[in-house]
């Protein structure tokens, strides 16, 4: 089938207003060139739709049965334009975000609250889930992004670099710790030491921080969540070693961060989506909203 939409656009004018000539001013289209529109459409149609005289247009019993439809299909083909324009122009569309919980609490909600001044037509959806999900709900389109940290190794996604996140010692307000600037790992070994689990990401840069300092690991306690190690840590029940961005879990309590050295151990926070899929306008824009509100969770210095 060979019909065009000017051919359809031509049609449906001419119905309208029952004139070659008033429908080719409105179109601003030459009178030839609209009745050879015409003449084409009728050919592939196989029927004459307006039966033309000196005084009137009429439309033909087939013109009758063809103008709803050809109205219909063009209406609908509007409605599709003006769809996808408003996807480009970021005035409607969905963002489904998967983040660990941590991150879900502490980055997305002043997150979503700038993107959603900006565009408030756009909808989030969160899946504050853990780091093996947020890579399995990516990879087969159940989320548009996730955030956190992943392994180098991890396949069928690609990264957008967010911020840096140091590691931290954290210390409730009357430890000696306190009061210093930063803090060497040696000395966390002076303390009772409250770690997460071994599947933690986190526990494997601690790990490596011992290790590198010669110093046996001997967790006091070892808890699944950083909210739980904060407040071990207020209960003055030992000392934890922490991402930066947990700072902001410790806000309301009675818990200091300060940096570890010797040796300084960072990782990456990043934005992932599945590699080989486009990234739609919302997603981009989203994308440096987040990288802002990580920014502002990850400090530099103690706090």
């Amino acid at each position: 089938m060979k019909i065009t939409i000017k051919q359809i656009e031509c049609f449906l004018t001419i119905a309208e207003l029952g004139s070659f000539s008033r429908a080719s001013k409105r179109l601003n289209t030459a009178q030839p060139a609209l009745s050879q529109a015409i003449k084409d459409l009728e050919a592939e149609l196989g029927i004459r739709l307006f039966d033309r005289t000196t005084r009137s247009v009429e439309l033909t019993e087939a013109g009758r049965e063809f103008e709803p439809s050809a109205a219909k299909a063009l209406e609908d083909l509007q409605l599709a334009v003006d769809g996808v324009h408003e996807l480009a122009e970021r005035r409607r569309g969905r963002v489904r975000v998967a983040a660990p919980p941590l991150l879900a609490a502490v980055v997305l909600p002043p997150a979503i609250a700038e993107f959603r001044v900006q565009f408030p037509g756009i909808s989030i959806q969160i899946a504050d889930v853990g780091t093996e999900q947020i890579i399995d709900r990516v990879r087969r389109g159940k989320a548009d992004c996730g955030i956190g940290t992943f392994a180098a190794s991890e396949e069928g996604i690609e990264r957008v670099p967010l911020v840096k996140d140091s590691l931290m010692l954290f210390c409730d307000h009357t430890n000696p710790l306190n009061g210093m600037t930063s803090v060497n790992w040696s000395e966390c070994a002076e303390h009772p030491l409250i770690t997460l689990t071994r599947d933690s990401g986190i526990r494997r840069l601690i790990d490596v921080g011992f290790e590198t300092c010669e110093i046996p690991l001997k967790p006091a306690y070892e808890v699944g969540h950083v909210t739980t190690a904060i407040a071990l840590v207020e209960a003055g029940l030992g000392v934890a070693i922490l991402p930066a961005y947990a700072l902001a879990a410790a806000r309301y309590r009675k818990v200091s961060g300060r940096p570890l050295v010797n040796p300084s151990i960072s990782r990456e926070i990043v934005m992932i989506h599945a590699a080989g899929r486009s990234i739609s306008p919302a997603v981009h824009s989203f994308t440096h909203v987040v990288r802002r509100c990580v920014e502002q969770l990850t400090p530099q210095g103690g706090s």
